[in-house]
């Protein structure tokens, strides 16, 4: 339930002014010009009225206080409004007993929306109100004309109206949200399907790879040993020829040194020969 409005700057409030809505049936009294439809105008504004002919303006900028001439009022550079709902039996989906949606508007352009002082995007607001009757297009706000448009309405409409008036339109809606969401899954699951299979593609080549990278390595490493195995054998057969032609060169100097002892007895002989003939 509604419990209280606050503006500041908005249309002809430049003061911080608050009105209270107790239980039951409220009246809002007064001249002309003195500022009654610019409630409403508030209310549905923080409801996330993006029409700036809705709210009798230009543009957006025309919710802000120009000024007044007649008390010397500078215009203001902000417009805020607040509506303040009871939440005591928990209607609104906030842990809170006030709900309290706040809209502020900036001369530059800029505005925000807030939630309990929190900010927040309109789709939250909106989505908060679903299905509670609250809202810029349902009809908790109905205005001059507004009747004759529901008595006119088409089925699909009216079965709108009723909807929303029942509390069934927030399902509806997420409903709808949870198939998008349903539709985004399948679409992540075809690419993650894509992704898997050319992952597979790029597996079995770099299996294929590796394969033949440990057969490298393997023919390598026998390469190796075949090649120091041949080095030791060629070690081995030189060693060996070595070994013989040191054995031969041995022999020819055990045949050198008889050869030579030979030759010197052969001189002693030869001279002790000579010494006996004289």
């Amino acid at each position: 339930m509604l419990k209280a409005l606050e503006i500041a700057g908005f249309k002809s409030f430049a003061d911080r002014t608050r009105f209270e809505f107790p239980p039951g049936i409220t009246v809002v009294v007064g001249p002309n010009g003195s500022g009654k439809s610019n409630i409403v105008d508030a209310i549905k504004w923080v409801l996330g009225e993006q029409s700036a002919k809705s709210l009798r303006g230009k543009d957006m900028a025309d919710v802000i206080f120009k000024g007044s001439g007649n008390s010397g009022r500078k215009m203001m550079n902000t417009a805020e409004a607040t509506i303040i709902f009871d939440n005591s039996e928990g209607r609104l989906p906030v842990d809170a007993p006030e709900v309290h949606v706040t809209r502020r508007v900036y001369r530059s352009g800029e505005g925000e929306y807030l939630i309990n002082r929190q900010p927040c995007r309109l789709k939250d607001i909106r989505d908060m109100f679903r299905g509670t009757g609250v809202g810029t297009d349902a009809y908790s706000l109905i205005e001059q004309g507004k009747v004759d448009r529901m008595l006119q309405a088409s089925p699909k409409d009216r079965r709108a109206m009723f909807e929303e008036a029942a509390g069934i339109s927030r399902f509806k809606a997420k409903k709808v949200e949870a198939g998008r969401r349903l539709e985004r899954v399948e679409q992540n699951l075809l690419r993650l399907s894509d992704i898997v299979d050319e992952v597979e593609n790029r597996l079995k080549t770099v299996r294929s790879q590796a394969s033949r990278a440990k057969r490298h390595r393997e023919l390598s490493q026998r390469l190796q040993e075949l090649r120091t195995a041949a080095g030791m054998t060629d070690w081995r057969v030189m060693t060996e020829k070595l070994n013989a032609i040191d054995e031969r060169l041995d022999e020819h100097r055990r045949h050198v040194d008889e050869a030579a002892r030979e030759a010197l007895d052969i001189e002693r002989q030869a001279a002790a020969l000579e010494t006996g003939a004289v």
